[in-house]
This record gives structure tokens, C-alpha cells and sequence, in this order.
């Protein structure tokens, strides 16, 4: 039996494993290898404090999560099926790794997240 996401740790290997499988999507990784070329050593910090604060508020995240993306968007626009691709990727990192209340917030936080960028991306472009 899995365990529920309880700590910072957790979130740390969630956020690992998600983004390992990321970088290797025939979807969507190109946005973070090619368009973005994403720092990781800089990236996950920053992915460990928003998902901390989002699952475990008040947390240490501040900042603007959209106007990277809107950067990115610029470069090469999202598609639904980019918002698809890494919800999918997130719910089966979650769904592998944990169960629970806090995993069932992550993935529901997850979708209010790409439904909310989506939107905001195709009116701004």
C-alpha cells in the first residue's frame, strides 16, 4: 500500500520523478529542453516551493508562475494538448507514488493549474 504525500520529501521525489519523465516526453519536453533549456539544478527548487506551498501552505514560494509561461507561449504556443500531455504526467507520477488526501489535492491542484494556464495562455496570445 502506498502512503500520502506528508512531507517535503515526498514532494522532492515527487517533483523529481515527474520531471525525469518530462525531459524524456516525446510531447512536451522539447518546451523544457529546447524553447526553455531549463536549468534543473535552479528549476526544482523552485518546483519543491510551490508545490510545498501549495499542498502544505503557508510555504516558502513566491513568485509569478505565469509569466515565464507566457515567454514560453511567445516562442512556441501551447496547444491543449501540451496541457494534456502534463496533467497526464502528473496524475501518473502522483497515482505511482502515492495515495491519499494530499495526493488526491496534488492532482486536483494540478488540473486547476493547467486549466487556469491554458485559459490565460489562448487569451494572451
Amino acid at each position: 500500500m502506498k502512503r500520502d504525500i506528508e512531507s517535503v520529501e515526498d514532494i522532492q521525489k515527487l517533483v523529481d520523478i515527474f520531471y525525469l519523465k518530462i525531459q524524456k516526453d516525446e510531447v512536451i519536453s522539447y518546451y523544457f529542453n529546447e524553447i526553455a533549456a531549463v536549468n534543473w539544478e535552479k528549476h526544482l527548487p523552485k518546483m519543491y516551493s510551490f508545490w510545498q506551498t501549495l499542498l502544505f501552505p503557508p510555504g516558502p514560494w513566491r513568485g509569478n508562475v505565469m509569466d515565464p509561461h507566457f515567454k514560453l507561449n511567445k516562442e512556441s504556443q501551447f496547444q491543449h494538448q501540451h496541457f494534456e500531455r502534463w496533467l497526464h504526467l502528473w496524475e501518473d507520477c502522483v497515482q505511482e507514488n502515492f495515495e491519499g488526501e494530499k495526493a488526491n489535492e496534488a492532482i486536483s491542484k494540478a488540473k486547476n493549474i493547467a486549466l487556469l494556464m491554458e485559459f490565460k495562455m489562448k487569451t494572451t496570445s
